[in-house]
């Protein structure tokens, strides 16, 4: 959009729908952890298309000469953001199935941890464990594979809990992101001191996160401390939005 924008380009998004565009959740991204994998002020999980997204970036100047970029989003039909939607089509190597996308949330925050998310398996980010986890009875092994030449923990059994068969008898997609699974492998771990590396407070956006599960805050008590943001960051959302 910069580019286009430097370059007198008109920039025409066709709008596709958000698998996790039915719910917003987790912390708002603070500004010094901005990176690529979290550009902007907005929650883990914002509830938008890419459209709606492209629209408020630009809104709200969060881009370069974003008073010179000329944005033509082309709408869906027939979309609204309680439309559940199963991708036919994996968008990554480590998302295979739409049981992973609706996961990904969730396990995502477990890359910031010495925890495995099944990288180098036939079911990437519907597991989590690790070979020295003290809880749960599912055991897989990470191998070389498409996406994940060099997985963590490759070749190596490690045990932990397998969601797929969690996720089925979920009657519907999860409209939260479960911090229930991050906090119970904390407290099981024996090495607390190494659980987190320095890339989960890119993941989460703040730090804060990992100072609550380290203090043993509540998981209730750590979604309330996002409610205000999460609130504003709606009504900014709500200026965008192109479906109900």
């Amino acid at each position: 959009m910069e580019a286009c924008a430097e370059n007198n380009i008109t920039i025409i998004v066709l709008d596709r729908p958000n698998p996790n565009g039915y719910f917003i959740d987790g912390p708002v991204l603070e500004k010094r952890y901005s990176s690529f994998v979290g550009l902007h002020p907005i929650p883990v999980v914002y509830g938008m298309t890419i459209g709606e997204y492209a629209m408020m970036v630009v809104g709200e100047n969060w881009i370069n000469n974003a008073d010179s970029i000329n944005l033509k989003v082309i709408p869906l039909k027939g979309y609204n953001h309680n439309t559940i939607v199963k991708l036919k089509t994996k968008p990554s190597p480590n998302l295979p199935n739409w049981q992973a996308v609706y996961l990904y949330p969730s396990l995502c925050f477990f890359e910031g941890t010495v925890m495995s998310v099944g990288r180098g398996t036939e079911f990437p980010f519907q597991v989590f464990g690790h070979p020295k986890y003290l809880s749960g009875s599912y055991v897989f092994t990470p191998r070389s594979t498409e996406g994940a030449t060099n997985p963590k923990y490759k070749d190596q059994n490690c045990y932990g809990i397998f969601l797929n068969v969690t996720k089925e008898n979920i009657k519907g997609p999860p409209a939260k992101i479960n911090l229930f699974w991050l906090i119970t492998s904390y407290n099981v771990m024996n090495n607390k001191t190494d659980f987190f590396n320095n890339y989960f407070e890119t993941l989460a956006g703040t730090a804060m996160l990992r100072e609550q599960i380290i203090s043993g805050v509540s998981e209730k008590e750590i979604r309330k401390s996002w409610q205000p943001e999460i609130n504003n960051f709606k009504e900014i959302r709500s200026k965008y939005l192109l479906y109900p």
